[in-house]
């Protein structure tokens, strides 16, 4: 397969590494997708809520066809991961809408019995996952595998409609779970 896709990743600062991984194997190495996401110290701290919102969707998603969010313990709990997943699925005239994934990371709560709750992932990427925009994979160093998936999130990202309605974040949230 020949599609290489640029890529968005959203994560939690937490697991960074697991975020500089995936660039260096997928990126790097095998070169099966051009990385884009938001480093720390790239976006001034202090800006206004909306200015760092447009700042991530202008100049980090703009020329990006897949959001792939990392989800370990905390992700969810993160107000720019949901500010990166409403952005990447919202279409509109200079920002076409990016498809959607999410991989669990070994740091999830129940990654070793490989499966997940809907309430200790984003909220917004539970959504679309029960609309069928999105899809949740386990964690894996295998290029082909990432390819594809990256892939059909591309392809399905006009198949279907996302669901964009829960309401953004204002901070970051504490706690177990979102509901």
């Amino acid at each position: 397969m020949s599609n290489l896709h640029k890529v968005f990743i959203s994560f939690h600062s937490e697991d960074i590494i697991y975020k500089e991984i995936f660039e260096k194997l997928f990126h790097e190495t095998f070169g099966v997708i051009i990385s884009r996401s938001v480093d720390k110290g790239d976006i001034p701290d202090g800006l206004l809520t909306d200015t760092v919102r447009q700042k991530i969707r202008d100049e980090y998603l703009r020329d990006s066809s897949v959001t792939i969010v990392l989800i370990g313990a905390y992700t969810w709990q993160r107000k720019h991961v949901d500010w990166e997943i409403s952005s990447s699925i919202r279409d509109t005239t200079f920002n076409p809408r990016s498809g959607l994934l999410g991989i669990l990371l070994p740091t999830y709560p129940s990654y070793a019995e490989n499966k997940y709750s809907k309430y200790t992932i984003p909220p917004r990427l539970s959504d679309n996952l029960d609309c069928g925009f999105s899809k949740i994979y386990r964690w894996t160093e295998n290029p082909i595998s990432i390819q594809q998936w990256v892939h059909d999130a591309y392809l399905n990202k006009i198949k279907v409609t996302p669901d964009n309605s829960y309401p953004s974040y204002a901070n970051n949230r504490s706690g177990e779970r979102w509901y």
